[in-house]
């Protein structure tokens, strides 16, 4: 099977600017493509893992991924999908988490010599003068056709800053410079960067004067995000973003996330986010039904944590998570909070183990029956919990926590 066709079979193709070329450029030569990565916060999330790992399908097949790291362009923000400006970050704290995303990206995908590249758009924009970007870049841009982007709509009613609308300009650009500095073909991203990616195919043939639109140059392909069957988009948890680095999400949260998909999304998971072989997940997707899909969701939730950290961690993971669902049971790798107390309220404790984000929160999860101690229920709002030595806080049937004094 082709990486073309692999990768429409594992419904991961959402859209591309010329479907044969694309198709003959991935089924042939080697190239060189890239996708951007603003560096907005100092851990990669699994919203990004989608990049990474078609990059790493690419890459397998022996393309040529290239990671550009915006630490130019975080310093505007990119108003997709947003309906007010982005937090605005300093240049050291960008080029910090910058650094952050380099050494996770370094950990999935083969970064030995002649493999694979990690590029700063700040490296080439730091020496561009404004106006003669604007009169060689700005004239290339129509405004008009500018406002229909998906990317700003949604900025418009509230008001669309020049600083943010000069983001397409800016991420278009690196396009064009990655085309004549490294021969870079493609641009690849999430769907919700369709409008950005291809204004920058599009800059590349304008600035260029090369081919046109029945024979381009430079093309643009965008993936599918990751979604649930509703089409709600994935990413987070009860708890907030699912991060990568285990400091900001346990390694056993991590494995939990995916372990917890519902019944009908977790085969489109394995086709789109695993490298499990379709011939396998397409038999389990015939076979596996009702409480068999464990079967699966525990396959994703363990390939995808091996992924990220590593096979030993993953094994742990697996382990405690078997341990702690079974009668009572307890791991030493599950998630432990301390605390200072012998004695908690259940509302703080709840807030104390991160399961509730609120007093508030841990009310209606007491009253709804959905919180227990050491596997028992827990009905009174006022209960005091004696923490010494430790106890295991649960939140319904998936979240447990275990909390040491």
């Amino acid at each position: 099977m082709s990486i073309f066709q692999e990768l429409k079979k594992r419904n991961l193709i959402a859209q591309m600017s010329h479907e044969k070329e694309i198709q003959e450029l991935l089924d042939g030569e080697s190239i060189k493509f890239y996708v951007g990565f603003d560096a907005t916060a100092d851990s990669l999330h699994i919203g990004h893992l989608m990049q990474l790992i078609t990059m790493k399908r690419l890459q397998q097949a022996g393309h040529y991924p290239i990671a550009l790291l915006g630490t130019a362009t975080t310093l505007i923000g990119d108003p997709t999908g947003k309906t007010d400006m982005r937090k605005m970050l300093t240049s050291e704290q960008i080029a910090h988490n910058a650094e952050c995303f380099r050494a996770q990206m370094s950990g999935i995908l083969d970064m030995s010599e002649g493999k694979a590249e990690i590029v700063k758009n700040g490296d080439w924009f730091a020496d561009i003068k404004y106006l003669e970007f604007l009169r060689d870049i700005g004239k290339l841009f129509s405004v008009n056709k500018m406002l229909t982007a998906e990317c700003f709509k949604s900025r418009l009613e509230k008001g669309l800053s020049f600083l943010e609308f000069n983001y397409m300009l800016l991420q278009s650009y690196d396009f064009l410079h990655l085309y004549r500095e490294k021969g870079v073909k493609l641009q690849i991203g999430g769907d919700d960067q369709w409008s950005n990616i291809l204004a920058g195919a599009d800059l590349v043939r304008r600035a260029e004067q090369i081919g046109d639109r029945s024979n381009p140059q430079a093309f643009a392909m965008t993936f599918a995000l990751l979604a649930t069957r509703e089409g709600k988009k994935m990413g987070k948890s009860e708890k907030g973003a699912v991060w990568l680095d285990p400091d900001k999400c346990s390694v056993y949260d991590f494995f939990q996330h995916f372990r917890n998909v519902d019944d009908a999304d977790v085969i489109n998971h394995l086709k789109m986010m695993t490298f499990v072989p379709l011939e396998q997940i397409e038999d389990m997707e015939r076979t596996l039904q009702g409480v068999q899909l464990n079967q699966a969701k525990e396959l994703l939730a363990f390939e995808m944590t091996k992924l990220v950290h590593g096979e030993n961690e993953a094994v742990k993971a697996r382990d405690a998570a078997k341990n702690v669902f079974s009668s009572g049971g307890e791991d030493v790798n599950m998630p432990t909070v301390n605390v200072t107390e012998s004695e908690m309220g259940i509302l703080t404790l709840l807030v104390a183990a991160g399961l509730c984000k609120s007093n508030r929160e841990a009310r209606t999860a007491v009253e709804q029956g959905a919180v227990s101690i050491n596997r028992e229920k827990v009905l009174d709002v006022n209960a005091v919990i004696t923490v010494e030595p430790s106890v295991i806080v649960g939140k319904g049937k998936k979240n447990f926590i275990k909390v040491v004094r």
